[in-house]
């Protein structure tokens, strides 16, 4: 058995409560299908956003709408380097596998550009 991070990112429309939560699961359901994820197998999940996202805790809505509620998670926000991507939303799941479990990032919107 091995753990592994799965790292995604997408962009936020707007720094509101209805489309960080509608971003946060387009995003999580995308990393799901593409890595076969079961919640069962979930160690941890991070969160992170820029500093102009903050209408939201991203984790709520992984909580409530995906029934993660024995899930192990936490919010934080990205270093505020100058020039990078505004509006972004970071996720890496970290899940107990199988050693040869390969992991398939996901980059959606404007965060399509950071891989």
């Amino acid at each position: 058995m091995a753990t592994k991070g799965i790292r995604g990112a997408i962009t936020v429309d707007y720094n509101s409560e209805g489309d960080i939560k509608n971003a946060t699961l387009e995003l999580l359901n995308e990393m799901i299908k593409k890595n076969n994820i079961d919640k069962d197998r979930i160690s941890h999940v991070i969160f992170t956003t820029t500093d102009d996202l903050n209408a939201a805790f991203p984790a709520k809505f992984a909580r409530l709408d995906l029934g993660w509620d024995k899930v192990a998670m936490m919010c934080f926000h990205e270093l505020d380097v100058p020039e990078s991507l505004k509006m972004c939303l970071r996720i890496m799941i970290v899940v107990n596998c199988d050693v040869n479990f390969e992991p398939e990032f996901v980059y959606l919107k404007g965060a399509s550009g950071l891989r």
